[in-house]
């Protein structure tokens, strides 16, 4: 123990010296989670073609791609169908993942899901899915290069407009 003006405290210790404030780590870990979903929003809005349900899984295709690099074929469709069964609560209406035997076929039942929805409609739970999507592989993966997937996936003009 040391003694200093009348009072006692613990020595020093490795933990105590790497000790960051929990409202820090909190400030980080928001802070990434935000500039990611800004990245999600702005991604969106530049590829809002005439058929939302097209530009969804353009949007997909990219990130995927680039995720299956990493995580594997596999890898990646234990993520997706995870994301899809936490999403599936707001969006009933978004169908089960079917492991899809050629990369073509992947997005087939979600775009089949999109059918006689509006526009808004499926921008909004596109929009649920990539977050739900990216939160999970930021959890497995890291949030720095969860981010630098999503910038090779989606490129430069995504990121620029992201940042603050």
């Amino acid at each position: 123990m040391f003694y200093t003006e009348s009072r006692v405290r613990e020595p020093p210790t490795f933990l105590s010296s790497c000790y960051i404030e929990r409202e820090s780590i909190l400030s980080i870990m928001e802070t990434s989670d935000s500039l990611r979903h800004r990245v999600i929003n702005n991604v969106m809005a530049l590829h809002s073609e005439k058929n939302a349900a097209d530009a969804a899984i353009n949007i997909w295709r990219l990130m995927a791609s680039e995720i299956i690099s990493i995580v594997g074929e596999s890898g990646f469709n234990s993520l997706y169908a995870r994301s899809l069964f936490i999403a599936r609560p707001e969006f009933p209406w978004l169908a089960e993942a079917a492991h899809a035997v050629h990369a073509d076929s992947r997005f087939t039942e979600l775009k089949n899901s999109f059918e006689n929805k509006t526009p808004a409609q499926i921008t909004k739970a596109n929009l649920q899915l990539l977050i739900v999507f990216t939160d999970i592989v930021a959890s497995v993966i890291g949030e720095q290069l969860t981010m630098s997937i999503l910038r090779s996936a989606w490129g430069n003009d995504v990121w620029n407009r992201s940042q603050p």
